[in-house]
């Protein structure tokens, strides 16, 4: 089997970058097309959201499991079969008409992507060493936050141009791509497997998730997260069925909703005063205000565009302390790096799947106060859990 090396560890690398969007893609790129889905498969809104929500809790849960048995097994042969499955899989979601298929469907995409996205971050932890390490991990957040750019923008052309399938055509001709050159290019980045024993695995699982930092770390990421989906879920309803706009529009809220993640992860890498901590609190304090003018303004100045304005203060917060947490979790055990990406990225997306879920099963999220009152719900959560970290023995994070 070819192996990453000093040769190909550059295309590698590139193939790697090309990837890392690809969760952010399989979740955004198909928002636009929400109302049409549920007209053609006679469902719901909340019947279309949840399609959304058997991908995120499929890739949460096999994150879980995937970074151990790539630790063990190797990166690069489960991930030419995760490309192939997934590409096959959006053809089945365009071929039929059964709702439940297409929820089936987006689970199996989720438990793919897992393997997939596991594999990749792992990739920079298994081939590079010191600076260069941080400096890849920290660009993961960025580079990662392009989809939600270009995703639903993209997706707004082509629901309008093309209609809902197109928007799956696209992930499957990229996956089948992607397929074709990893094949060809790219190689086995593990250097010293695992054996894989359930009670080292378990052992491990509880290292790491009895670490408070850590486990910290992961569910206020989850909870930043979240704040993201609600606002990718609840946008399509709020732009074509309270505005009356087209699709168009929504691909441009969420693809401003995308750039403030995108400079707010740029400002998390670029920014190094103070201490982790310290920024974190700062990072929270500021978006809590935000979200607390947003409600007030709510009846105030009830548009769209003044809607956009705080998603974008907002959101540009959250892809600061994103940035900050992501980088810290992922390369908080190096000698575990495809468990610990697995259970930080893994671990947020469940805490995001049943946080959206619960949080629009509880909050009709129709405008701008009822947005604000979902924001604020997951603010005060990561406040509390920074707070919480003062009274624990979290001494690294509080010094790094």
């Amino acid at each position: 089997m070819r192996r990453i090396n000093e040769h190909n560890l550059r295309i590698s690398t590139i193939l790697a970058f090309i990837l890392i969007p690809l969760s952010g893609l399989a979740t955004d790129v198909y928002l636009p097309s929400f109302p049409e889905m549920a007209e053609v498969f006679h469902t719901s809104s909340a019947g279309i959201q949840q399609t959304l929500v058997f991908f995120l809790v499929s890739y949460g849960i096999a994150q879980f499991f995937a970074g151990s048995i790539l630790d063990s097994f190797g990166r690069y042969r489960l991930n030419l079969l995760a490309l192939f499955i997934l590409s096959a899989s959006n053809f089945v979601i365009i071929f039929t008409h059964q709702i439940h298929v297409v929820d089936l469907m987006r689970a199996i995409q989720g438990i793919c992507t897992a393997f997939i996205m596991v594999g990749k971050r792992a990739l920079f932890v298994d081939a590079y060493t010191g600076e260069k390490q941080r400096h890849y991990t920290s660009l993961l957040t960025i580079v990662w936050s392009v989809a939600p750019i270009v995703a639903p923008f993209l997706g707004g052309y082509l629901q309008k141009n093309f209609g809902w399938t197109s928007n799956f055509y696209l992930l499957g001709f990229y996956a089948l791509i992607m397929l074709l050159l990893e094949a060809i290019f790219s190689g086995e980045s593990l250097n010293e497997p695992h054996p894989f024993r359930l009670p080292v695995i378990l052992k491990n699982y509880r290292k790491l998730l009895g670490t408070p930092d850590f486990s910290a770390g992961v569910f206020i990421l989850g909870s930043i997260y979240t704040t993201v989906m609600v606002f990718n879920m609840s946008v399509p309803f709020i732009v074509e069925q309270r505005y009356h706009l087209s699709p168009v529009v929504t691909g441009y809220c969420a693809l401003f909703s995308g750039v403030a993640m995108f400079i707010g992860g740029l400002a998390g890498k670029m920014l190094h005063s103070g201490s982790l901590y310290k920024r974190l609190v700062a990072g929270n304090l500021i978006q809590g205000g935000l979200i607390l003018l947003m409600f007030i303004s709510a009846s105030l100045f009830p548009s769209l565009i003044m809607i956009m304005v705080f998603v974008l203060l907002i959101h540009m917060t959250g892809g600061f302390l994103y940035n900050l947490l992501f980088t810290y979790c992922i390369t908080r055990f190096p000698r575990n790096a495809g468990m610990a990406g697995g259970i930080t990225s893994g671990g947020s997306y469940m805490i995001t799947s049943v946080a959206s879920s619960g949080i629009l099963g509880l909050i009709a999220v129709t405008d701008q106060q009822t947005l604000a009152i979902s924001y604020l719900v997951f603010a005060l959560l990561t406040a509390g859990i920074l707070g919480f970290l003062r009274y624990v023995p979290a001494g690294r994070l509080l010094q790094a």
